[in-house]
């Protein structure tokens, strides 16, 4: 029977699917997530997502493959990872008392026959979803005490909704669980429909 491979090395994605008593092995990528020329934070996020799964896909072409990743937007400006401590502080201090959104995309390849849709090709299946999250006003102590926490240096907008940011989330408008790095919901009901659960 073929397994579900999570084209991520993310333990908070991982966490997820375990929490939501979805099987899956892990197969790690490591393809650059740098935006194209001209290219739009929903391209890139999608691309992102569609190449990771497809990476892992040619390697394991007789499983369902998902591939996700998640971007932070504020102004139509993707934050990504923060490089460095100086680079969070200034993701953070765009973040401070406004709105901002978080889209992740995700992508589902299946093996040929796994899909009634496509009995003879295999699929592709791309889809996201778009949180919108609010964040409190934030003091520069507060920035500077949490980029010492080193929390937010390896997630991207350089905060985690989950952990000790959460004190500065006042509202959010849509899947809690996308926020956090994978949308649960929108995942279960892909694999449904594909008949990889």
């Amino acid at each position: 029977m073929a397994a579900l491979v999570l084209a991520s090395a993310s333990p908070r994605r991982q966490e997820l699917l375990r929490n939501a008593g979805i099987a899956f092995i892990t197969r790690p990528t490591n393809i650059p997530e740098v935006p194209l020329k001209g290219e739009n934070p929903s391209e890139f996020v999608a691309r992102m997502a569609w190449e990771k799964t497809l990476a892992v896909f040619h390697e394991n072409p007789n499983d369902f493959v998902l591939g996700a990743d998640t971007i932070v937007i504020v102004d139509g400006e993707i934050l990504g990872k923060p490089r460095e401590e100086a680079d969070a502080a200034r993701m953070l201090r765009l973040l401070s008392g406004r709105k901002h959104q978080v889209t992740t995309a995700v992508c589902l390849a299946g093996p040929l026959g796994a899909s009634n849709r496509e009995p003879k090709t295999g699929f592709e299946d791309k889809r996201s979803e778009t949180t919108s999250v609010t964040v409190a006003k934030l003091s520069e102590e507060d920035i500077c005490s949490y980029i010492a926490t080193r929390e937010p240096m390896d997630k991207a907008g350089a905060y985690g909704i989950q952990g000790v940011a959460s004190r500065w989330i006042s509202r959010i408008e849509g899947d809690y669980f996308n926020v956090v790095g994978l949308p649960v919901a929108l995942v279960y009901r892909m694999l449904k429909e594909h008949r990889a659960f």
